[in-house]
């Protein structure tokens, strides 16, 4: 072996040794143990009431710590279109708040959903249309990203939240003005902070989420026996979570998010922290995550070239909505979930709000 010349005092290693190799063999030895394998409704349910236990005690929702909403309305204001923004902080764990948009149609609502955000959105300020931001008109037009502003202009109630480590949310590394600062979230730095405690990124996002439906019981003005969630990217691995653990939740659409964890977490393990749990893919896939909200509305919607599919494609994606494929099947109700699949890469397209009509 040889010293390289301008290399900036380093040397050149012609060999790898590296860890991917053996943790793929590892994989495929031990993935994914706790998969329904019956054949009826009755046996998913009691497959499911199992495996929801299992998924609740791996991300940690058991310390979570509950504690009273104390809600406190900071903003109330017209934003045109005839729709009303309130500006909503929940105490979601004691000392714990999260700040949320409230958009509130003018007459009766045709129902509530959530918005949840993704990354690189600035948090709830691009899922509720605050183009006035100029970052954040950059990530609607590129992203699509002012979903739940597009819901409450169909008619619905929507709740937009900063989810922990974004927007108001973020922690002490990113709390600044700049583009980067501001539209990026602290997921790395929770991750350090909650799985020695025995909790996870994707554990304080869904109990948050399960607290925020709380709150629209609490409140008690608007009728939630279709009540939704929307999510893209990041928001849609919340939505899968929240839909699967919380069956309040009675359609979803799961945008950007829907693929096997081999090609899309392990593989390309660059991935934000906020995916990763501890101890998931020896019980399971995301499959079996989503499998989990049959027979309730479900979309799943993907991009044909989206990065995050893996090398395989769409067949990565394929692999995993056969699996909530066949939880509907057993309930006769295969209509009830829609697998949408756009052109392009990676990207929230609107369309799929009018399939929920």
């Amino acid at each position: 072996m040889e010293k390289q010349e301008n290399q900036g005092g380093t040397i050149h290693i012609e060999t790898y040794y590296g860890s991917l190799p053996g943790m793929l063999k590892k994989y495929e030895r031990t993935a994914r143990s706790g998969r329904f394998t019956g054949n009826t409704a009755e046996e998913f349910e009691f497959w499911r009431k199992k495996m929801r236990e299992r998924l609740r005690e791996l991300i940690g929702l058991p310390r979570m710590e509950y504690c009273d909403l104390s809600p406190r309305t900071l903003e109330c204001v017209e934003i045109g279109e005839g729709l009303r923004r309130e500006k909503i902080l929940l105490q979601v764990e004691p000392d714990t708040w999260m700040p949320v948009y409230l958009l509130i149609p003018k007459g009766k609502p045709r129902g509530v959903f959530l918005a949840l955000p993704g990354h690189l959105g600035g948090g709830k300020y691009s899922v509720a249309g605050c183009r006035e931001i100029p970052a954040v008109r950059e990530c609607i037009e590129k992203f699509h990203y002012d979903y739940g502003l597009r819901l409450a202009q169909k008619g619905y109630v929507t709740l937009c939240p900063d989810n922990r480590g974004f927007g108001e949310r973020r922690d002490e590394a990113l709390r600044g003005d700049t583009r980067e600062h501001f539209l990026n979230s602290t997921c790395f730095h929770l991750a350090h902070m909650a799985e020695p405690l025995g909790q996870t990124v994707i554990g304080m996002c869904t109990w948050d989420s399960m607290r925020l439906l709380d709150y629209v019981s609490l409140r008690g003005e608007w009728d939630v026996k279709d009540l939704g969630c929307v999510g893209f990217s990041g928001g849609g691995m919340q939505t899968l979570w929240l839909a699967a653990l919380d069956d309040r939740v009675k359609r979803a659409v799961v945008s950007g998010y829907m693929y096997g964890y081999r090609d899309s977490l392990l593989v390309l393990n660059g991935n934000c922290s906020c995916n990763y749990v501890p101890g998931l893919w020896q019980l399971a896939d995301m499959g079996d995550i989503g499998s989990l909200i049959a027979p309730r509305r479900l979309i799943v919607q993907s991009c044909r070239y989206d990065r995050l599919n893996g090398a395989r494609g769409l067949e990565n994606v394929y692999e995993q909505t056969a699996v909530i494929k066949k939880a509907y099947s057993l309930y006769g109700q295969e209509a009830l979930f829609l697998h949408d699949i756009r052109e392009g890469e990676h990207c929230f397209h609107p369309e799929v709000l009018d399939l929920l009509e």
